[in-house]
């Protein structure tokens, strides 16, 4: 009996057994993906053998029924329910896949999810348990475009990309000259992640250059963007033809050799040359008018013979050379005088010239002969035109930051005259130079009230800005004085200065007293805020002792030109006459 009663009991055992063999049978396993990308989590059963069966999945640990926090639900043959429509179904379901796709996972897409196959009969269910790890990566890469291209200037813009399930941090830009290797690029960050354009400035004029972009976050930086290759405008040559020599061949010939300007300093291609001369008037100490001849650029050593000139006279000559934007300043020159009538030997002229010196040496058989330097420029006239209607005023220029040599802008629009603003434009040069040689111009639509501006140079400048509409263009804003290349350095001192003179205030200053910026120390800083009593009294004040100092300054060298003197040397002895003499026209 005691062995017949016990023989039961390893029966119960084994049912026992295969019962939680039954509940614990479940299939794990683990995937990682990335932000912004779809996970498929694996589950299958064979449908061949048990036909088409109902199917859930749900989020944690399967429980002994059902699913846990059920996310879809299929019958066999479709979906019949679903949390969102991020969960998808996209295996074969006739086939036996079930496997669960969710799109574009975030991080909070983490955790353990259940997959139950329901097969008819006790404890015979599928279970698949999967722990789905979502990171965060790296942003995708940009797709630059190119929006304006001018002399010394290039506006980039782009569209916003995912940022990897990290917020965007800043930006990188590369800039290199076409011919070399990104080793010898200029790399700027930008730290506002907002922007989506960018203004690179202080090119060279018909130069080409690559540009690419990278989008950094707390993760990393993205892969290169596309590669743009762009090619500034020509400009108008920086530099003077060079090794200039004249040749007085017969009382009515002159010849004229020269070498085109330096390389860096054309601007693009040389078209022509504009050679100018005039005769001088001993008696009446005076030039007589500027006649003009072009010669086509097409050698390395050119040559012009100036013919019908009279016998025994001084002439001055200039050249100029052209591009397709504008013409260049003029070489300085001596005097050249054309030989006498009975006179059968010649006199060659050599000049080197530079843009601030002149080197001469005259070789002569017999007699002793006198060279006068000439370096007065062509008298260009200008044409004034004058708005009976009411341009815009300046808009209000303010600096947002600075961060080694990027610069942000904002500004403010003011009244529209008579007519709706249309754009704006941005100037800037050097701290110490004129406006007349302002580095470059960049346009901003009416609608844009902030720019961001690299600077590819590191120094100090002054900005500057118009407004324009259909009827003319404002005069000058605020100027800031701003200092780029100070690393770690967010908010530069930026000066704002008011111009007193009508001329400084327009686009293009011929007067450089006029357009020179007003130094920092008598200058009013813009930092947002007013000290009450004080600065309104302090501000007229320092108005007023501005404007005097710049017209007086203006004045002193006015009467200064007037009254200078040159000496001319001659064989008779020293002339003297007025420096400004030289310049009238009969």
């Amino acid at each position: 009996m005691v062995v017949l009663g016990s023989r039961p009991l390893p029966l119960c055992s084994s049912l026992l057994l295969g019962l939680l063999l039954a509940l614990g049978c479940v299939v794990t396993e683990a995937i990682i993906a990335t932000v912004g990308t779809d996970a498929t989590l694996l589950c299958n059963y064979d449908a061949k053998y048990y036909g088409k069966l109902p199917v859930c999945w749900g989020r944690g640990a399967i429980p002994n029924s059902g699913c846990a926090n059920e996310v879809i639900k299929s019958d066999g043959t479709s979906v019949v329910q679903r949390l969102t429509e991020r969960y998808l179904l996209m295996g074969n379901l006739g086939g036996g896949d079930v496997s669960l796709t969710i799109r574009q996972v975030e991080e909070s897409d983490s955790g353990t999810y259940g997959c139950r196959v329901d097969i008819p009969g006790w404890f015979n269910d599928h279970k698949h348990q999967v722990t789905l790890t979502v990171v965060a990566a790296r942003p995708d890469p940009l797709m630059v475009q190119t929006r304006e291209v001018k002399e010394r200037s290039v506006t980039i813009r782009w569209n916003p990309v995912f940022d990897g399930g990290r917020p965007i941090t800043s930006y990188m830009v590369d800039l290199k000259n076409k011919q070399t290797s990104w080793d010898t690029g200029v790399r700027t960050e930008i730290s506002n992640p907002e922007l989506t354009q960018v203004t690179l400035v202080d090119l060279r004029p018909a130069k080409s250059y690559n540009i690419r972009m990278f989008v950094v976050n707390l993760i990393g930086m993205s892969e290169a963007s596309n590669v743009l290759t762009i090619t500034t405008k020509e400009a108008a040559p920086e530099g003077p033809p060079l090794d200039m020599r004249m040749e007085a061949l017969t009382p009515h010939s002159i010849k004229v050799m020269w070498k085109p300007p330096s390389a860096d300093l054309r601007n693009g291609v040389l078209q022509s040359y504009s050679v100018s001369y005039r005769e001088y008037d001993p008696a009446g100490r005076q030039f007589k008018k500027w006649q003009h001849q072009s010669v086509t650029a097409t050698r390395d050593l050119e040559t012009l013979i100036l013919s019908n000139l009279k016998p025994s006279t001084k002439y001055g000559i200039l050249i100029q050379a052209k591009t397709k934007a504008g013409i260049g300043p003029a070489s300085t020159a001596p005097l050249c005088t054309t030989l006498d009538e009975v006179q059968t030997t010649s006199e060659v002229v050599t000049v080197t010239p530079t843009s601030t010196d002149t080197t001469t040496q005259r070789q002569e058989p017999s007699s002793f002969t006198t060279v006068e330097s000439v370096t007065d420029a062509i008298d260009w006239e200008e044409s004034t035109t004058s708005f009976t209607s009411v341009p815009p005023d300046p808009p209000v220029v303010e600096l947002k930051e600075v961060i080694d040599t990027s610069i942000s802008l904002c500004w403010t629009p003011s009244f529209e005259g008579d007519s709706p603003i249309t754009g704006y434009y941005l100037e800037y040069k050097a701290l110490n130079a004129s406006w007349d040689y302002k580095k470059a111009v960049v346009d901003f639509s009416p609608n844009e009230t902030e720019a961001t501006i690299i600077e590819i140079n590191p120094s100090t400048y002054n900005i500057r800005m118009f407004a324009k509409n259909s009827l003319g263009t404002s005069k000058a804003s605020n100027i800031l004085t701003i200092t780029t290349g100070r690393t770690g350095h967010q908010n530069i001192d930026s000066v704002t200065t008011v111009s007193s003179d009508p001329v400084s205030s327009a686009p293009v200053s011929s007067d450089p007293v006029s357009s020179d910026p007003v130094s920092p120390d008598a200058a009013a800083i813009v930092n947002g805020s007013h000290n009450g009593h004080l600065a309104a009294i302090v501000m007229p004040v320092v108005l007023v002792v501005l404007i005097v100092a710049i017209v007086t300054t203006w004045q002193i060298r006015r009467v200064r030109r007037k009254e200078g003197s040159l000496s001319l040397w001659v064989s008779n002895g020293p002339l003297r006459f007025r420096e400004s003499e030289s310049l009238q026209e009969l």
